[in-house]
């Protein structure tokens, strides 16, 4: 039994035990005293046996503000997509929602909400980001027990198709014009990208003691987006950028705002900027480990060692830069050729776009 708060939140919460079964209620006030008084006069009715759950009518006053700060208090530390982006998609999912009820949702809002949110600029794959945490919100709403399960089960939503096949990369050429066109913060972040093709939270994320390992050559994360161990060889270039990196025995990070001390949480103005000075369009952040994984194929990488370094759990995601190495498609043509007719034919690949034959035999 106790009195508390949530983090960032004024409002008091109550926990109780009854008929051995533990409940946690909010009390809607930010007074102590006041909230004082609730939990005793709780503790009161169940000592005389006169307290019952009451799941109806208190699940009729939870508003979505209250099951934000609840699953957020519960997402933070327990999952790591909760630093990278989810916290930030909650924030924006509370001013849409804030004050309405629980009980109000539906799959008519929730479709409105997504038009809402099309007509504004944002790509499905965004859309279906921000319907998905609803989604699980709502779950755990339901094991909670502020949410009815007959509500949360009606509400039926259909993610939208996204186009999954966009694969934008950068020449080398481009990749050096972007390097150069960056301030001096954001380039050491933009080579770390180029040469490991990790997403932007890792790289952010990134500490000292526990992610580098400079004397063996390898990045180490425990914590990736599919759930596994994650090693990254460091070539002699990353190698290069990370010793030259201030590196303070009073902040752990890696890539830090050397006048807060804290780490980066974004760059996008930064990055729009490099971009916009390189002359480059059509480019994201996410986009610089589609570049490592174009380049690592167009180099003759094969694909199953490509998908190890990217951290793809199947071969699926990692297939769509197959087409860009033809060469093992037309060895395995040719192996069929010798084969079947003996005849034996060398060649040599154009810039990716064909093969040339350089000696024939039979």
């Amino acid at each position: 039994m106790g009195l508390y708060r949530l983090k960032e939140s004024s409002i008091w919460w109550i926990s109780f035990s009854a008929d051995g079964k533990q409940y946690r209620r909010s009390t809607e006030t930010d007074d102590k005293e006041l909230a004082k008084r609730i939990l005793k006069s709780i503790e009161g009715r169940i000592a005389e046996g006169k307290w019952f759950p009451e799941t109806r009518a208190h699940q009729a006053e939870y508003t979505f503000t209250g099951l934000a700060e609840r699953y957020s208090a519960w997402a933070e530390g327990r999952q790591k997509a909760y630093a990278c982006w989810k916290s930030y998609i909650i924030k924006q999912l509370v001013r849409r929602f804030g004050t309405m009820k629980l009980h109000k949702f539906n799959t008519h809002l929730l479709e409105q909400f997504q038009s809402e949110r099309l007509k504004k600029g944002n790509k499905p794959a965004t859309v279906n980001r921000l319907i998905a945490v609803i989604s699980h919100m709502f779950t755990k709403a339901v094991d909670w027990e502020i949410m009815d399960k007959a509500v949360a089960s009606s509400i039926r939503v259909k993610m939208l198709p996204e186009n999954n096949r966009r694969l934008r990369y950068l020449s080398k050429e481009e990749c050096q014009g972007l390097i150069n066109a960056c301030e001096p913060h954001l380039r050491p972040i933009v080579i770390t990208a180029l040469n490991t093709g990790m997403r932007r939270g890792e790289i952010l994320g990134l500490r000292w003691d526990t992610h580098i390992d400079l004397k063996h050559g390898f990045i180490l994360l425990d914590q990736t987006k599919n759930g596994e161990r994650r090693e990254i060889p460091i070539n002699a270039t990353l190698k290069t950028v990370l010793q030259g990196l201030t590196r303070r025995l009073d902040i752990p990070h890696v890539f830090y705002d050397g006048t807060t001390g804290r780490p980066y949480k974004d760059m996008k103005k930064s990055f729009k900027t490099a971009l916009r000075r390189a002359g480059i369009r059509d480019f994201h952040f996410h986009d610089l480990r589609h570049t490592f994984a174009s380049q690592l194929v167009m180099a003759g990488v094969d694909i199953t060692t490509v998908k190890e370094l990217l951290g793809h759990k199947t071969l699926t995601m990692t297939l769509r830069y197959a087409h860009l190495a033809p060469s093992h498609k037309v060895k395995a043509v040719g192996v069929l050729d010798r084969k079947l007719t003996g005849n034996y034919h060398s060649f040599i690949t154009v810039d990716g776009n064909g093969v040339t034959p350089i000696s024939v035999s039979h």
